[in-house]
This record gives C-alpha cells, structure tokens and sequence, in this order.
C-alpha cells in the first residue's frame, strides 16, 4: 500500500515527486514526505526532508510555504505498520542528515538490528523498521568508503519484503534502489531516470520503464540506469513501453472492461500480495502496527458482505474454522442489519467490499455497537471510501481499478485476502511453520496457476455456445466449492440474464433434481479432495435424468469421458487455493455466454456498480 517515488534529473524534481505520490493515492496511505538532495551556498549538498500525517495535499501545502530545489529526491506515502501514524514515523527516514530512505515492506528482523545498532551509538527516532535500514546503510557505507557498496551490504542483511530507495549527502548524481517481495519499477527518460513502486506515478514524464526482478540494486542519475549484474544492453532489451492501454480505466485491445479484468487476475494476485508474503511466511505486520497484538485477543469472527463479497466471506468460513479454529460466522449485510444479533465475546468484525461505499455493508458497520467487538477490519479495493474510513483497521485489496459491473479480479483478490487474514489469526494461535510455509506456497502459485487456466478460454467459448438457447441453468459445488457454484451462478444471471441457482451437490435430491432434464445445463466444480466421490455420486444422478453435465474439473481427478458430458481440465491446484482457481473459468464461462448472447457486458440491466442505496 505505500508509495515510493524516486528522481533524478537536470531540472528541479520537486513537481516530479509530488504529482507522482498524487497518483499513488488510490494505493492507500496515511502520510507521506520527500527528501531533496539541495545544494547549499558553499557548494556542498544537504538533505531537507518534509514529512505531514494526512493526505499529500497537506504535504504540498507545507512544501510551498517552505520550498527546496533539487535535482535529485525521494518521496513516500506510508500506511503504518510499525508505529502509529505520526510525522516521526513517516518517511523519509534519515540517518546523520547524511542517508536517507523510503521503503515499502516489512524488515523481518528489525528489532535484532535496531539493538544491534543501538549498541553502537545510533539514536532512534521513530518507531519504525525502516529507521533500521537508514542506518545501516549509513553504517556500512562508512565501512566500505562507498555508497553502493554500503547498500549492497545492507541489503544482504535485511530478512523480509521490502523495496528501497536512498541517497547519499557526498554522491549527489545517484539515487540506489533494490526489492525483494514488494515491486519497484525504474522510469527511463531523457535526461532524467525515475524510480517508483508502480508506473501509475510517473505516466506523467515517462512511458518507458524496466520492471527490477527479485534481489536487483539499480542505480540511477539524469543521464544513466544501471543494474547490478545487468549490462547496458541487456537493459535496452527490458524496457517496456506503455501506452494507453495499460491505464486502468482503458479497454485497451479487449472488447470489454469485463474480459480485460479477468485476464489482469495474475498480475492483480501478485500486488495484493507483495510486501506481504515472504518465501514461507506471512508478515503479521501486513495487517497494521497493533495487528499481533489484536489478533491475539481474537476469539471468534464476523464477516460482512454482498453480492459477491459475500460469496467470498463463504469460503472463508471454511478456511478460519478449518485452518485457524476460530468460530466464524459469514453473513448478508443487507440482512444482518436488521435483526437481533448474538456477538460471542472478543469478536472480530470483518466488513468486505470492492467499492467500500456498498450502504448495507456500511451501514451493518456503522450499527455494530455490541461491546463484544473487538474491532472492525476492512478489507477493500478503494483507499477512501466510506468503509474503510469508518473501520479501525484496513487490508486493501492493491486489485486497481475494476470498471466491470461483474466483479471478477476483485473477488479473486479478496479470496487472497481473506486467506492471508486467516492464515495471520492462525499464525498467532500457534500454526506450525510447515503448516504456514505451505499455505504461503500456495498463495505464491496463484498467479501462475490462473494463467494457465486462462489459457483454456477457447474451449470454454466453446461449451459457452451451448449455453445460449437455455433459460436456466444449475452450478454444483461441495463443501469449500459450494460457495464457488453460488458465484458461479451469479455471474451467469447478471451479465446473459439466464436463470441460474448455485447449490450444494449434497441437497440435489432436496428439490432441484425435480428440475433437471435435456433442457437444463448443470455445471459441476471437481476438486480433488475429500468429497470427490460424493460430488461423483451426485452428479450420477444428474445424469440418469438426461441432465447435460459440464464438469470444471482437477486435471488430478480421474473421471471417465462418456462422450456426453463435457469436462474441462484444468491445472492441479492446491486444496486450499482450489476456490480461487475454480472461480477463473466460471467468469470466462458466462462472459462468453454474454458476449453470444448480445447482452450488455459491462453494465448489465438494472445493475451498478457500486450500491450506495439501500
């Protein structure tokens, strides 16, 4: 969620920086500063550093009663993990009026380093992890006589997410970058080269931009890019040009807002999770500087949803009972305000919406008095919106803009979320390293693993053609998947109008097997896991009354082609990421029906995209 924008240039770079951390905003924050390297009247440099709690806009106000030029600068929006929001907290982060650095991230092993240091005669002044890497890159630049190399020795020390930029008072022309688990991009210009965590902040100046892999130091001044381990025309070869289709709110060469967004879910997967994963772990600190401490208090949750958050608040039922013991409850918004309600003590209320103006989601939050609540979190797409400025805590969803009325990278998002949410409150319970590790795997494989389900969408246009002339339509699902069929069947109705019900396989014969028949097409979701073989039974039913079956299926699963039903295998998944992957083609499934069907694709009849109404 923290914003870093970096420049150097043969023109003042303060407009650079501020515009860039404007165009971060939508990222979520809760200060922000920026660090010019100045030249003073004896022809040296100094560091003058503008830090304010608040919006960048107040930081702007205090940069123009107090204005510094430069040519080289750093600049930062915070979200608080270590420490409160305070002017000492935000960034820049200095050590000596010599280093200063911004930094999105947790350092793992902070707290060993701040003794480590304090031991040697450095003074803290905030509360954060990132004070740590100031001074230490202040510390080994010292040692080894040079800039780079006292950075690429702190970097070698750090344990985390983290991705940095830094300067130097003695090396006025260079501004040092590195990342490891949280992104860093470096514009390229022409007499002048930029840094930032995401291109959305220097569009402005710059189209051309070098994406840094895992474990990268570059340096940049005006008139070069250079990358530790990289020569000069391996860099020519990674620039990216990007043109207005890579703006959120641009189709680009899609035909829809709707299929662009499904096919943006790796990418999108991947920025909600950088920073906030390591190799193996979670970083608890993800959550806010009180997360540990709150989530240790936590006896029981309460999710809040709509549509098709509420969907996702379902299957996360299944994982905080099943991974983290916790009682949970999911529950309607629109119906939860408006009855009696028992909260079980030390309750976390968890409010989820893409828009975060969704008025009974809202509203539920807002009435939520009961002494039994611990506290409220916020997991949303929109840094602020209503609700996550009414909840005492927030996890951003980092899915970009969403244009389609459908919700598609966002669910996928909040699922990613929610499981993360969950795999904290269990980490602090006593979840075993094994047990963390491989959920954290699992998370890492999601991007992957929904590329190449995406890379089936031709046949799924294919078995889309069959569904064109149906007026209803039946999903089936079991257990953790039954939610995944209830969504299935939403996006199925909103965008092709055709009646769809999502149900648990287990309740066939409770009342829908009286509807199947040659003229119903049942969709079935096929994990590999415990209930296969009730699912198998189920859908044998299905079967011996004519019903057409379309089974989305583990490509682990063995399951005989009958020459009638249609089977679509796609990649092995992790039981406990399967939701997520299940989802991928139920989305493509019903945007080609859609698009066959000539209905409105992106704003489906009598549907918004936000539902500030009750």
């Amino acid at each position: 969620m923290c914003g870093i924008v970096g420049a150097a240039a043969r023109r003042y770079v303060s407009g650079i920086l501020l515009e860039g951390l404007q165009r971060l905003e939508y990222r979520g924050y809760d200060s922000a500063g920026l660090a010019i390297l100045r030249e003073t009247a004896t022809g040296d440099h100094a560091l003058s550093v503008i830090r304010k709690v608040g919006k960048v806009s107040e930081l702007r106000q205090a940069y123009d009663k107090a204005p510094v030029q430069g040519y080289l600068g750093i600049a930062h929006t915070r979200w608080a993990t270590h420490g409160k929001p305070t002017e000492a907290n935000a960034h820049p982060h200095t050590s000596n009026n010599v280093i200063s650095v911004v930094h999105n991230g947790i350092i793992e092993n902070h707290e060993e380093l701040r003794q480590q240091l304090i031991s040697q005669g450095y003074q803290f002044l905030s509360e954060t992890d990132t004070e740590v890497v100031a001074h230490l890159i202040h510390r080994e630049t010292q040692q080894a006589g040079d800039f780079k190399k006292g950075f690429a020795q702190t970097i070698q020390m750090l344990e985390g997410a983290y991705a940095l930029g830094a300067l130097h008072k003695d090396y006025p022309d260079t501004i040092l970058g590195a990342r490891a688990g949280s992104p860093l991009v470096v514009g390229v210009g022409i007499g002048e080269n930029y840094i930032a965590s995401d291109p959305m902040a220097l569009r402005p100046v710059t189209d051309r931009f070098i994406y840094l892999d895992e474990g990268e130091i570059v340096a940049i001044s005006a008139d070069e890019v250079s990358i530790q381990g990289a020569n000069k025309e391996n860099l020519e070869n990674r620039i990216v040009t990007l043109d207005s289709s890579h703006e959120g709110g641009d189709k680009g060469n899609y035909r829809h807002h709707m299929i662009k967004e499904i096919y943006e879910q790796p990418e999108a997967v991947k920025r909600t999770l950088e920073g906030r994963l390591t190799d193996k772990h979670l970083l608890l600190e993800s959550f806010g500087a009180e997360a540990k401490t709150l989530f240790e208090k936590v006896r029981a949750v309460q999710l809040l949803a709509c549509g098709t958050a509420y969907y996702a608040t379902l299957i996360a039922k299944y994982w905080m009972e099943s991974i983290a013991g916790i009682p949970c409850q999911a529950e309607i918004a629109s119906e939860f305000r408006y009855r009696d309600t028992v909260v079980l003590p030390d309750t976390l209320l968890v409010t989820v919406s893409q828009s975060g103006e969704t008025a009974d989601t809202l509203a539920a939050l807002q009435g939520a008095t009961d002494k039994n609540y611990l506290a409220s979190l916020c997991i949303c797409n929109v840094p602020n919106s209503s609700l996550v400025r009414a909840s005492d805590h927030v996890f951003m969803l980092e899915a970009g803009p969403e244009i389609g009325v459908a919700s598609t990278k966002a669910f996928v998002n909040q699922l990613c979320d929610l499981l993360m949410l969950v795999t904290a409150l269990a980490k602090v319970r006593g979840l075993s390293e094994a047990k963390e590790e491989k959920i954290v795997k699992a998370l890492h494989q999601v991007p992957a693993l929904i590329d190449e389900t995406l890379a089936l969408d031709s046949q799924i246009e294919k078995i889309a053609e069959k569904f064109v002339d149906k007026h209803h339509a039946l999903f089936l699902g079991r257990g953790i998947h039954y939610p995944v069929a209830l969504e299935g069947a939403l996006k199925l109705k909103e965008i092709s109008y055709i009646h769809a019900e999502g149900y648990a396989a287990g309740e066939l014969k409770h009342g829908p097997l009286a509807l199947v028949d040659e003229d119903m097409p049942v969709v079935a979701v096929a994990p590999n896991n415990e209930l296969l073989d009730k699912l198998k039974s189920n859908l044998t039913e299905v079967k011996s009354r004519g019903g057409r079956l379309y089974i989305f299926v583990d490509e682990g699963v063995s399951l005989a082609d009958d020459g009638e039903t249609e089977i679509l295998r796609l990649p092995h998944s992790d039981e406990i990421i399967s939701p997520i992957i299940h989802t991928v083609p139920l989305q493509l499934l019903s945007y080609h029906v859609a698009v066959l069907k000539g209905t409105d694709v992106d704003q489906p009849r009598n549907l918004a995209k936000s539902v500030t109404v009750e």
